[in-house]
């Protein structure tokens, strides 16, 4: 039996395809015992003594990916890189201008930096901001990409579309005549 049953659900490793090591989740194993609700979560495959869990929607992307477009989902953030496209500014100036205080403001540049959208440079007491060399070419590239797809993919249902009115239209002719 793969690995702990408790309550009709085996605990399994922690992501796409990892072994049964460190912290365990749970995993349902379409047993349930009683007050139990079921669970969605991924199908397991066990060999031997090893668990795996096997969940082909996950795709993940790299870290960088991630970094930037959760930088980029905050709108203060959006806001911040915006302001320093026109020009540098101190962490006082965009806590200002942003109505923040310090702190917060400290926190999203944090955020830029880390993403590698903004650089800091601290020169006495104040904290200076400017854009980062990083660009954000290849999130560009991934997001067109998949504009490409969905204008493909409504390109077809306008066809559909386009195809069942005129069938209505041939339709309603037939039931004058």
């Amino acid at each position: 039996m793969p690995g702990v049953l408790h309550s009709g659900v085996a605990l399994a490793g922690r992501a796409n395809l990892h072994r049964n090591v460190g912290r365990a989740q749970p995993v349902d194993l379409g047993v349930k015992a009683p007050g139990n609700a079921a669970r969605a979560l991924p199908p397991l495959a066990c060999h031997q003594s090893v668990c795996y869990i096997l969940n082909r929607m996950v795709q993940y992307t790299p870290a960088r990916f991630d970094a930037s477009f959760a930088a980029l989902s905050d709108a203060t953030r959006r806001g911040v890189l915006e302001q320093l496209g026109r020009a540098d500014a101190s962490i006082t100036d965009l806590a200002g201008k942003f109505h923040m205080i310090l702190t917060g403001m400290k926190k999203h540049v944090g955020v830029l930096e880390q993403a590698g959208l903004v650089t800091t440079e601290k020169v006495g007491r104040v904290r200076t901001c400017k854009l980062g060399l990083r660009r954000l070419e290849e999130e560009a590239a991934w997001i067109e990409r998949y504009r490409q797809l969905w204008n493909a993919r409504f390109d077809e249902l306008d066809k559909v579309v386009e195809e069942l009115k005129r069938k209505e239209k041939v339709d309603g002719r037939k039931k004058r005549e």
